[in-house]
């Protein structure tokens, strides 16, 4: 989302992001981003500083649920001191008018946190077996439903210890690879679902996870 009135700039940065693939919603009013922020999830935020309740805007989103700190948040504005710039809580910034190659370094650097915040909470829907091991003698069978970076959604015909560590075993579609990890119930429904968390996964496979992961994702 880009909130600003200044619409020689909006254009500027319409361009840019569409070279980067990015859609942006534009709004002119502080009160009626916040509003849709309050309603909907926005990949990253642009404001302008210049804008007449910007100031009060940005210390909103300091103390705003629903808007994460992972989100990046770029302003931009006429000259400004370092220091009022930083207690905007921005991750980037740069100055109006705005200059290209600035700005697509600038949105190029958070395009790239968009995509790793995307690609961090990305569940892949997967229907492979899993082996799941409960202590020492206790083996189980369960149907993988979905994998994310984190963790693996599950679907078995009888109900998981919560208490217990799990050993997670499966084979990695397409690929040479079996996952191997610790893991632990995150939650449990009724119809013999479970989601568990991974706790203990080695680097280099969790490195070939997430980039199956990410050729999934664009894949789509």
């Amino acid at each position: 989302m880009v909130v600003s009135r200044d619409f020689q700039e909006v254009s500027v940065l319409e361009c840019i992001l569409g070279g980067l693939q990015i859609t942006c919603d534009v709004e002119s009013r502080p009160e009626r981003a916040q509003a849709k922020l309050a309603r909907s999830k926005v990949d990253a935020l642009i404001v302008d500083c210049d804008l007449s309740g910007a100031d009060e805007f940005l210390r909103h989103l300091q103390h705003d649920s629903h808007f994460p700190v992972r989100t990046p948040l770029v302003v931009m504005s006429g000259p400004r001191q370092r220091h009022a710039i930083d207690s905007t809580g921005a991750l980037f910034s740069f100055e109006k008018p705005i200059s290209v190659e600035q700005a697509v370094r600038t949105l190029s650097a958070a395009r790239n946190l968009i995509l790793d915040g995307r690609l961090r909470y990305h569940r892949q829907s997967i229907a492979v077996p899993v082996a799941l091991l409960c202590g020492p003698h206790k083996k189980l069978q369960a149907e993988l439903l979905n994998l994310s970076q984190g963790g693996i959604g599950v679907r078995m015909d009888r109900e998981l210890d919560a208490q217990q560590p799990l050993q997670i075993s499966f084979k990695l579609p397409g690929t040479r690879y079996t996952v191997k990890a610790q893991g632990e119930i995150a939650w449990t429904d009724q119809q013999g679902n479970a989601g568990i968390r991974f706790l203990d996964i080695p680097d280099r496979l969790q490195r070939s996870l997430q980039i199956w992961l990410a050729q999934q994702y664009f894949a789509n």
